[in-house]
Order: C-alpha cells, then sequence, then structure tokens
C-alpha cells in the first residue's frame, strides 16, 4: 500500500467550511486505487492530519494529477494558511480490519 500522510494549517474560523469541501470530495466518489482516508483534528493541535492509502504508487500519483483532484484543492486553499506539508511513502505495516 501507498500513500501520503498531511498537515492542515486552517484559517481561523474556517474548519466548519474546510469540512463542507472535504466531504464534497467524497461525495464525488473514491479515486481509482484509493483504500481509505481519514482527517483527525488532534486534541492537543489546532492543524488537522490526513491520512491516505492507495493499493499502490500509481493510483496515488494518478489521483494527485487528476483535474478533479487539484478542483478540490483548489477549494481546500482557500481554508488553509498555508498549503499542506506532505509526507509520501509505502506503509510497511497495517491492517485493514
Amino acid at each position: 500500500m501507498y500513500g501520503t500522510i498531511f498537515n492542515l494549517n486552517i484559517k481561523v474560523g474556517h474548519e466548519e467550511e474546510l469540512q463542507k469541501v472535504l466531504n464534497e470530495r467524497s461525495d464525488q466518489g473514491k479515486p481509482k486505487g484509493m483504500i481509505a482516508w481519514f482527517v483527525m483534528k488532534p486534541d492537543a493541535n489546532s492543524n488537522w492530519i490526513g491520512v491516505a492509502v492507495f493499493g499502490n504508487k500509481e493510483d496515488h500519483v494518478t489521483n494527485a494529477n487528476d483535474p478533479l483532484q487539484h478542483e478540490s484543492f483548489e477549494k481546500i486553499m482557500e481554508h488553509l494558511e498555508s498549503e499542506p506539508t506532505w509526507t509520501d511513502g509505502t506503509y510497511v505495516i497495517g491492517e485493514i480490519a
């Protein structure tokens, strides 16, 4: 499995609107090869943390280059202080229940 972990530095007062944008993307259906994705609001931090899991790197890269994903990213950026930080890589340990 392959994917990314990302950090979202949200503008003050934009959490609800950002959540709507993220849900809109979910409503459009899962990208090819996506296994799961999550966004967490940590107890001890105002920045949200996200995880996206794909079956392989090719599907992850295809999604990253998808015009629909780019459109979604532009909407997300309206609610962020800065571009997300991304950590891409291969998941070496994990379990899907």
